[in-house]
């Protein structure tokens, strides 16, 4: 017996028949009363489409605006048919115009399903058709007979007597339209009569579902008191976090004004000091400037942007990197800071530190930068040391540290305790007097980590500092060609390349001709995308130079082509967009289509040598200066300086001889009307794309020309094309127009534009 009964203690309980609640009851409501409101909208729309397809109101309005136009015609027609007062042929001409195209418009077939039942509707047409036959013989397009006052006074009582004829067809049309009103009235009336019902229906049904709720109100009690403990724990949980997060909103708003005041100082001195007359040392210490201030602008929305560090989607771009001119790079950036105190600085590297390593060098830049200016600034006397040096690391690889000591103030326990807290500063006096915003050693340290190493620190009060950042060492491999060379010499040699251009416009080939020449590479081009794919597949090239904007395929659609050949070796080829949009957009939609690197217009010998280097290391040429090239001569006149940027002539000059710049500043010239015509055929034609088109291919030919004005008006025309309003494109157009003859005096009087006939510059 008892085991009968566990056994019937393990048995299923039998199933009891489902029961219908009222909460059922109500649903079951709800989807009749949706099926209810589904035929009900069906039934508005089908009546709704109906007063749609009736509702022709507009036909009326064109056919009093006709009747109208007539009466204007007929009026100016009497006018110009009378002796006394003077033949405006003009304006004649104008109201007939008006008046034939809106005889026209009441011949579509809109119009005459509104009032073709009207007798008169085809007589009136055939009326006035008759007259415009006759009417055209000195009114037309190609006019048979003079405009004179015999022939309007001839032609004026046909013209009269369709005023009768014109008001009856509008009266038609208008009783048309009463009867539609009065259909249209009838269907509002049932469609306010089917919404009454349904409002009615659903109130019903609302005070049904209002009485089953207030029925299991009743057993929500019960569950409240196991609530309201987890939502006591929320609104504690809910109020940390509106803390965290409002101090959080505080520090990237006062970050925020702290980083991008000074920065959009820095830019804009930078951008006036370029204008202006500078020695070569000067632009050199200028391009070391806006190389830092790009390097800035590069990192600026990453330090801002705290989320992404927080969930991780911060990605290293590691790539090979020749550690001693980052470096260099460093110690150019750091060493006018140090000397404003003054602080000597030092950097050494390790004979045994590798020349050449994998890394993301914008973030180790900024991790040493980060260290180097807290060092700096908070050391007020004796030195700044960078050592860089290989050791072991915990797990027995190979790892480079680099070591930023100093003699400042140094901290204590306490200080070093939160040293790399989010948001923390390690003395609120001190980061007062010195600014800063306390996140540049988390954020560093956060980007060690992501490398694979880590950032510590030791100090004592008085005697400075040390900071210690350590990454492993990942070497590149070495490229086919640089292998062979180690294995014949031991050291890379140089090698041309095989160079393939995408350029459609015809100076900036010959400059880029010019400037591989110079590099020692060999130059192949192409006018499109479409060449640049087809030549892509009847021989191999080392690199192609792939513009960005060209016409019958872009320079992203080519570069898809170019990834989606079968032949690995022609589909793996190295591409480099060529671009004078200089946008972070525009620089990771190249690298979405394909593209290895992205080089900003106008292209330097060094940084196309560079970017070179970085994908074939350090076996290609160098940059060498043309032979030939001369130096610019001072203007002899006061000319503006926004005109022509000398730096980037000399820049020209390193690549190319005086006279060969002189004719491709001759051919882009002598081409300047031209692309007037161009831009203004497109803003006539209203062709914003082709506009925006037009405007980038002058643009980047004048920035390698170094034509600054110019292209600065090419660049306002290329981002207005789209929602500037036509006259002020039209005047962006004529202010390029007008600096035409004024940057051609001004080159000449450079002497870089000489009176001598150009020579032709083909593509």
């Amino acid at each position: 017996m008892a085991v009968a009964d566990d056994r019937s203690l393990l048995a299923p309980a039998p199933e009891r028949p489902p029961r219908l609640s009222w909460l059922g009851l109500a649903g079951f409501g709800l989807v009749l009363a949706l099926l209810a409101v589904a035929l009900v909208q069906a039934r508005q729309f089908s009546l709704l489409r109906q007063a749609v397809e009736l509702g022709d109101d507009y036909v009326v309005l064109m056919v009093y605006q006709t009747e109208i136009e007539h009466l204007r015609l007929r009026q100016q027609w009497r006018q110009a048919a009378d002796d006394r007062a003077p033949l405006d042929e003009g304006a004649l001409q104008l109201r007939y115009d008006i008046w034939v195209s809106h005889v026209e418009l009441l011949q579509g077939e809109r119009a005459r399903r509104l009032i073709d039942a009207d007798e008169g509707y085809q007589r009136t047409l055939r009326d006035a058709q008759d007259f415009i036959q006759a009417a055209d013989r000195a009114l037309g397009v190609a006019p048979q007979t003079p405009l004179d006052r015999a022939f309007l006074a001839a032609m004026l009582p046909a013209l009269e007597a369709l005023s009768a004829p014109m008001h009856e067809l509008s009266l038609g049309a208008s009783h048309r339209v009463a009867e539609q009103q009065a259909l249209r009235a009838l269907t509002v009336r049932e469609q306010n009569q089917l919404g009454l019902a349904l409002t009615l229906f659903l109130s019903v049904l609302t005070l049904a579902f209002a009485y089953t709720a207030l029925r299991q109100l009743r057993q929500l009690r019960e569950r409240r008191v196991v609530l309201e403990d987890l939502a006591s724990n929320l609104r504690i949980a809910r109020r940390e976090a509106e803390s965290a997060s409002a101090a959080k909103s505080a520090f990237l708003a006062n970050m925020s004004h702290e980083i991008r005041t000074p920065f959009h100082g820095l830019m804009g001195m930078l951008s006036l000091l370029r204008e202006t007359g500078l020695t070569p040392r000067q632009i050199d210490y200028l391009r070391t400037a806006t190389e830092s201030a790009d390097h800035l602008l590069a990192i600026l929305n990453d330090i801002l942007d705290m989320s992404q560090l927080e969930s991780g989607r911060v990605a290293l771009a590691v790539a090979p990197v020749d550690l001693r001119v980052l470096l260099r790079d460093v110690e150019a950036l750091m060493r006018p800071q140090a000397n404003a105190k003054p602080l000597a600085l030092h950097i050494d590297a390790d004979p045994g530190v590798p020349e050449r390593i994998l890394a993301d060098a914008t973030r180790v830049k900024q991790i040493l930068f980060n260290l180097l200016s807290n060092a700096i600034k908070f050391t007020e006397h004796g030195a700044v040391v960078l050592d860089v040096r290989t050791r072991d690391g915990a797990d027995g690889a190979t790892e480079i540290a680099f070591e930023v000591t100093d003699t400042g103030v140094g901290m204590d326990e306490s200080t070093m305790a939160h040293l790399f807290s989010r948001f923390a500063q390690g003395d609120n006096s001190r980061s007062r007097r010195h600014g800063g915003t306390g996140l540049g050693l988390e954020i560093s340290r956060s980007l060690a980590r992501l490398m694979g190493g880590d950032i510590t620190a030791r100090s004592r009060p008085g005697e400075g500092s040390c900071f210690t950042f350590r990454m492993p060492v990942q070497l590149p491999e070495p490229t086919a060609a640089r292998q062979a060379d180690s294995a014949r010499s031991g050291i890379p040699q140089a090698r041309p390349l095989q160079v393939l251009v995408a350029e459609d416009h015809p100076v900036n080939r010959h400059y880029m001709a010019a400037l591989l020449e110079t590099l020692g590479h060999d130059a192949h081009f192409s006018v499109n995308g479409e060449d640049a794919v087809q030549a892509l597949r009847e021989r191999r090239y080392d690199v192609v130079l792939m513009d960005l904007h060209m016409p019958v395929l872009d320079g992203e659609a080519a570069t898809r082509a170019i990834r989606a050949l079968p032949d690995a070796g022609r589909s793996t080829v190295p591409i480099v967009a060529l671009t004078a949009d200089a946008f972070a957009e525009t620089r990771e939609r190249c690298l979405v289509a394909g593209m290895n690197d992205f080089l900003a217009k106008p292209v330097s010998p060094q940084k196309l040598a560079a970017t070179l280097r970085r994908l074939f290391g350090t076996g290609t040429p160098e940059a060498t200066p043309a032979l030939g090239a001369q130096p610019l001569r001072a203007p002899a006149w006061g000319h503006s300086p926004a005109l022509v940027d000398e730096a980037a002539l000399a820049m020209a000059l390193q690549v190319m001889s005086s006279d060969k710049l002189g004719a491709l500043l001759q051919a882009f010239m002598d081409q300047g009307p031209d692309t007037v015509h161009r831009l203004r055929a497109a803003v006539r034609d209203a062709q914003p794309l082709e506009l925006r088109t037009h405007a980038h291919a002058a643009k980047g030919a004048a920035l390698n020309l170094g034509l600054a004005g110019l292209a600065a008006t090419a660049e306002a025309l290329q981002e207005g094309a789209a929602h500037l309003p036509a006259h002020e494109i039209a005047l962006l157009v004529q202010r390029y127009e007008d600096l035409l003859p004024v940057t051609r005096a001004a080159l000449h009087d450079l002497g870089v534009l000489r009176a001598a006939a150009p020579r032709a510059v083909t593509g």
